[in-house]
């Protein structure tokens, strides 16, 4: 356990959070995903549900203010209109720790390919159908100390 620290961020997420750089995008994934299949990293996280995983990394991981979209989420059956409870939870969730930053409705291959580029597969044992979010990496800006 650390001061500050989500107790839902293992080490193996800590690190993995950590050696991101900038542009590099993780995906949190429902119970139902082909996880270890799409993955190039896999880091399980069996018995939690999605969205206080998602919560937790937020308080941690900078989005990216460098792009117009960094956020991006799963779509009930490729329909970007439609939001499941999942989806609003996400997009409260997103909204309280990256204020600004929409969520994204990308619909089926779209979606896949990107979780499939993605740095790391983060893989909840969420039971909600289509409860899949994407975040891409920001920076840390330096401080105004630093910077003199």
């Amino acid at each position: 356990m650390l001061i500050g620290i989500p107790p839902v961020l293992g080490p193996e997420l800590l690190a993995t959070l950590r050696a991101m750089g900038h542009g590099d995008e993780i995906a949190l994934v429902d119970g139902n995903y082909p996880a270890l299949e799409h993955g190039r990293r896999l880091i399980r996280a069996d018995g939690l549900p999605l969205i206080p995983i998602l919560d937790a990394i937020l308080q941690v991981l900078p989005v990216d203010d460098f792009v117009p979209q960094a956020l991006f989420r799963a779509t009930v059956k490729g329909n970007p209109g439609l939001l499941d409870s999942v989806h609003r939870e996400m997009i409260d969730v997103c909204a309280r720790r990256a204020p600004g930053f929409p969520v994204v409705p990308l619909a089926g291959d779209a979606f896949y390919t990107r979780v499939k580029n993605a740095h790391t597969i983060i893989a909840t044992s969420e039971p909600r159908l289509y409860g899949n979010i994407i975040v891409r990496k920001g920076v840390i800006y330096p401080s105004k100390e630093t910077d003199q």
